[in-house]
């Protein structure tokens, strides 16, 4: 059996911004879902934006891609 998510987002990270594809019902009964791509950038208050809009949304999983190399300094 598939597992399916009602409210799900794809996220793809650069170094410049942040893209962000949602899936979510959409409003009323038997009304299709709806796709909406938003793109922010990675200063902290787009990310922060980011993160209001996907609670808003009821987002519950997310699916990330990095689309370049990132280091951790220790």
């Amino acid at each position: 059996m598939d597992v399916v998510y009602e409210r799900c987002a794809g996220i793809d990270i650069s170094k410049a911004d942040v893209k962000v594809c949602i899936r979510v019902p959409g409003h009323g009964k038997g009304i299709r879902r709806r796709g909406e791509v938003r793109t922010f950038p990675v200063m902290t208050s787009g990310l922060l934006a980011m993160r209001d809009w996907l609670l808003a949304e009821g987002v519950t999983v997310v699916g990330m891609e990095a689309t370049g190399s990132y280091s951790c300094s220790r």
